[in-house]
C-alpha cells in the first residue's frame, strides 16, 4: 500500500517495509551488472505507480521526479504529495532541485529512510528552473555542487546511501570533466551525464562527451539522452563503456523497452491499469501514460478519440473494444 512520507519530518515511518525485501541496491548494481538500466526523474511522470510497472520490464534502478528541495522540506503538502512509496519500490533514487547545502542536506535527512539515494538535479534547461537557481544554470557552479553533495553525505551516515548529481555539459568539456572530478573527491557516488549543453534540445547527443567523463573519473557514469530501445542501451554502453543509462522519452512511450520489447505490449497496458488504479493514481497521470504507449499503436482518428476520454470509465470501456484490454 502507498504512503506519504511523515508529514511533520519524523524520522519514524507511518508505514512499514516488510521485513525480508531483497533487492541490490545503487552501488551494488553497478559492481554486479554490465549496464545498469535507469528510469529517468520525470515531473509528473516517473511517479509510484510508473516505477512500479517499469521494474516488471527488467528497469534496474527508478528515479523520483524532480522535488523542489525548499518546499518539501517546509511545506506539509508538498511532503504529502509530491513522494509516495511502498516497500517494493525499491531501489529507488530521489531527485531534488536545490539551490543551496542546507535545502539538499535537509531534504536527504528527510527520505533517507524510504530510499536508496538522492540525487543533485544540474541538468534541467528550463528557463523557470535556472532562474530560480536550479538545474542546469549549476553546472557553472562547481563549488557550490561540491557542497551540496559533501553535507549531504555527512548529513546521512548510511551504509551504501548514494548521493548522486545529473547534469548537462558545457561547451567546453574540460569545464565538464573538472566539475565532476571535484564531485568525485567530495564524495559524489555516481554521476549521470546528459550529453547535451543547457542549450540543446533535439541536437544529437554527445557520446564522445560521455565518454571522455567516463575515462576522467573513477565513479560510475550514467549516460542520458536518447534511450529508446533496449538497442540503444547496448550501443550507448559499447561506444561510450558507461556503467548505465538512463531513459526518459523512450521508456514513457514503452515502459517494457528494458525488456526487449519494440513496442508496448498488451501485458504491459495490463499491468498499468492494474498498478495505476491500485495505488490511486490520478486520472490525467493514468491517462496520459496511456496516450504514450499507444501513440504508435493506434490509427490517427482512434488516437485523438481516445487522447479526448475524460474519464476512467471511458478509458476503460475504449480499451475493452478497441484492444481487447479488459
Amino acid at each position: 500500500m502507498a504512503a506519504a512520507v511523515p508529514s511533520n519530518g519524523d524520522s519514524r515511518p507511518n508505514f512499514h517495509f516488510k521485513e525480508g525485501f531483497k533487492y541490490l541496491k545503487p552501488m551494488a548494481l553497478f559492481e554486479e551488472k554490465e549496464v545498469v538500466k535507469i528510469c529517468a526523474p520525470m515531473v509528473r511522470y516517473s511517479k509510484h505507480a510508473f516505477r512500479k510497472l517499469v521494474r516488471r520490464y527488467k528497469c534496474d534502478l527508478a528515479f523520483t521526479p524532480m522535488i523542489i528541495s525548499d518546499s518539501f522540506v517546509k511545506s506539509i503538502k508538498a511532503r504529502d504529495t509530491e513522494f509516495t512509496t511502498s516497500h517494493d519500490d525499491r531501489p529507488l533514487v530521489v531527485q531534488f532541485a536545490a539551490k543551496n547545502s542546507d535545502e539538499f542536506a535537509n531534504a536527504t535527512e528527510i527520505v533517507a529512510p524510504y530510499s536508496d539515494g538522492v540525487d543533485l538535479n544540474c541538468g534541467c534547461p528550463q528557463r523557470w528552473a535556472m532562474v530560480e537557481g536550479y538545474g542546469a544554470c549549476l553546472i557553472n557552479k562547481p563549488n557550490l555542487v561540491s557542497d551540496m553533495v559533501s553535507q549531504a553525505k555527512r548529513r546521512v551516515n548510511k551504509e551504501n546511501f548514494t548521493v548522486s548529481i545529473k547534469i548537462r555539459i558545457h561547451k567546453d568539456i574540460r569545464d565538464t570533466v573538472e566539475m565532476c572530478r571535484r564531485a568525485e573527491k567530495v564524495g559524489a557516488s555516481f554521476i549521470t551525464v546528459h550529453g547535451r549543453t543547457k542549450e540543446q534540445r533535439t541536437q544529437p547527443v554527445d557520446l564522445q562527451a560521455i565518454q571522455t567523463i567516463k575515462q576522467a573519473v573513477s565513479i560510475p557514469v550514467v549516460a542520458n539522452g536518447d534511450i529508446r530501445s533496449l538497442e540503444d542501451t547496448h550501443r550507448v554502453h559499447e561506444e561510450t563503456q558507461v556503467d548505465g543509462v538512463m531513459a526518459a522519452r523512450g521508456i514513457l512511450a514503452n515502459p517494457a523497452m528494458y525488456a526487449g520489447y519494440n513496442e508496448t505490449p498488451v501485458e504491459c497496458i495490463k499491468d498499468w491499469l492494474d498498478l495505476s488504479l491500485s495505488l490511486g493514481t490520478s486520472f490525467n497521470i493514468f491517462h496520459h501514460h496511456l496516450m504514450f504507449m499507444l501513440e504508435h499503436q493506434l490509427p490517427r482518428v482512434e488516437r485523438s478519440v481516445f487522447n479526448s476520454l475524460a474519464s476512467t470509465s471511458a478509458v476503460l470501456e475504449f480499451l475493452s473494444t478497441n484492444l481487447g484490454i479488459d
